[in-house]
């Protein structure tokens, strides 16, 4: 894959960022994997943070963040907890295709199998 011409699959970035994390963790093992979960923690802080921020409920700070904050914050979720599951399972794809899938059916919007 170039720079030129990066792939439109998301999934070929989410391979890219694991090796990339992968390669540079301070943490091996258990507990490695235990933190990158937990990093889900502070992302969705991240957003309630900026929702706070957007909607001025703060009142000593009043209004700090704009909802293309909250909007790049639940992408920095998606992205963190796609990490996650890519680093339980190198099948992480086709786990969460077939999740989704599952979701659509209880939900009524995707073909039953």
């Amino acid at each position: 894959m170039s720079d030129e011409h990066p792939s439109t699959d998301p999934w070929d970035s989410i391979e890219g960022l694991y090796e990339w994390l992968d390669a540079n963790r301070p943490v091996d093992g258990r507990e490695g994997l235990l933190l990158r979960i937990l990093k889900l923690s502070e992302e969705v802080g991240e957003v309630a943070e900026a929702v706070i921020g957007v909607t001025g409920q703060n009142p000593r700070k009043g209004t700090t963040h704009t909802w293309d904050d909250v909007r790049s914050e639940l992408c920095d979720v998606a992205v963190t907890a796609l990490m996650a599951l890519r680093t339980l399972t190198p099948d992480a794809r086709e786990v969460f295709a077939e999740h989704l899938a599952k979701v659509g059916r209880r939900a009524g919007t995707a073909p039953r199998p």
